[in-house]
């Protein structure tokens, strides 16, 4: 990195804590002084870095106070979140750390289409902003779940199980107008501070705010291990409610396979699932023995009123003998399957999550992966609950979307952009 690091090589680096005076910077880049200062100006011209108290190291040997500690402004601007379920969404106002601002939620179909849904999102995400008092022009990305595969690439999905007429829609581009027209055609204009995320555009009308989409399952992952497990290097997370998925997040980054289909456990075949129908038309998937969906379809023949693996949860909730009793055989199939997954990741926790996720289900998953993985896989190995609960994929939605828009690349780009 010596003299080549650019002011978002600097920004990176102040934001992971890897540096965080000038004198550090100096030390970690080579760059002189001078252009270490010329750097970190252009950043607080944008508002993206701020001061703070002195950083407790000792003095320079030059004599002189403690050097001053730099800081990632997360006050600048604030990221638009939504988690699309199959049967309701949730949308919030996230800070640059992933702090819930303001949230809501609301049923919907996904079957209606993305036209109508998105539409409905772009229009409830100004919504929120209303109501809240905050500026759209403050927004500088949205990060949106879909229970189904992403191509990280193109952000479309990818033959979605459960999404009938999903598969390829221009999601971003769908979003990025819907809220765009909510919002009002203009966003907003350079204010007078210049610190907002678009700040600097002389009056002119903002750009269409970027819409980054990612499967559920890797976003609730990413969420979980970023605000909860930071040190794990290899993070597996399950989520059992009207299918099955998993997330992995190793090294940090949320491991998508080639297309996006990493993680998709849910269609493993299964000797319990042989004849049974699967959502992604073929039989004896896992997702069509063990998911929400299916445990709701057993209670209804049993004559318990469950039209979906959120009214699962909530006969779980009231301790439903019947419904207690085939969560924890769906979480031995399930943990069947984990112990191969545990065999070959080799990852330090493995979290359960989703609608499914309490007691009866985690007793059945321990039962069976302790049973079946070996000791050497399972010696270092926690298996958890969520922390965040409902909330894991937006935290999640909006790390993605700091991390893509701050990347040192993308953080220069920006900042030429605004002219700073």
């Amino acid at each position: 990195m010596a003299n080549q690091a650019s002011a978002g090589d600097l920004l990176q680096l102040v934001r992971t804590g890897s540096a965080t005076t000038r004198g550090d910077l100096q030390r970690v880049t080579g760059l002189s002084r001078a252009t270490v200062g010329q750097r970190l100006d252009r950043l607080f011209r944008a508002g993206w870095l701020r001061e703070g108290d002195a950083a407790p190291s000792a003095p320079s040997p030059q004599g002189g106070r403690p050097s001053v500690r730099l800081e990632f402004d997360d006050r600048h601007a604030i990221v638009l979140a939504a988690d699309l379920e199959t049967r309701h969404s949730r949308a919030a106002v996230l800070s640059l750390t992933g702090d819930v601002l303001a949230e809501t939620s609301w049923p919907v179909l996904l079957s209606e289409g993305p036209e109508h849904v998105l539409g409905e999102l772009g229009a409830r995400f100004a919504r929120l902003l209303g109501d809240e008092g905050l500026d759209p022009a403050s927004v500088c990305g949205i990060g949106v779940a879909v229970p189904g595969p992403v191509d990280s690439e193109s952000g479309t999905l990818v033959d979605p199980p459960i999404m009938s007429g999903w598969g390829g829609f221009d999601l971003s581009g769908r979003l990025a107008r819907a809220f765009a027209e909510a919002s009002g055609s203009v966003r907003g204009t350079a204010g007078g501070s210049g610190g907002g995320p678009a700040g600097g555009f002389g009056g002119g009308a903002l750009p269409p705010v970027p819409v980054l989409v990612e499967n559920d399952a890797n976003l609730m992952a990413y969420g979980e291990q970023r605000t909860g497990w930071p040190e794990c290097r290899a993070f597996a997370l399950v989520k059992v409610s009207t299918g099955i998925g998993a997330g992995v997040v190793v090294d940090g980054t949320v491991y998508r396979g080639v297309d996006g289909g990493a993680g998709d456990i849910g269609h493993i075949r299964v000797p319990a699932g042989e004849g049974l129908d699967c959502m992604c038309g073929a039989q004896g998937c896992l997702a069509a023995v063990a998911s929400g969906r299916a445990l709701a379809a057993r209670l209804r023949a049993a004559g318990v009123p469950a039209a979906s693996g959120s009214d699962v949860r909530a006969l779980l909730a009231e301790g439903h003998p019947e419904a207690a009793g085939l969560a924890r055989q769906a979480g031995r199939q399930v943990g069947e399957v984990l112990a191969t997954v545990v065999t070959l990741l080799n990852p330090g926790v493995l979290m359960i999550a989703g609608d499914l996720a309490g007691t009866p289900f985690l007793t059945g998953v321990r039962e069976l992966l302790y049973q079946r993985a070996l000791p050497r896989c399972t010696a270092h190995l926690d298996v958890v609950t969520s922390r965040l609960g409902d909330r894991a994929a937006l935290v999640g939605a909006a790390h993605l979307v700091v991390e893509h828009l701050y990347a040192p690349g993308r953080a220069e780009e920006r900042l030429t952009a605004l002219g700073v």
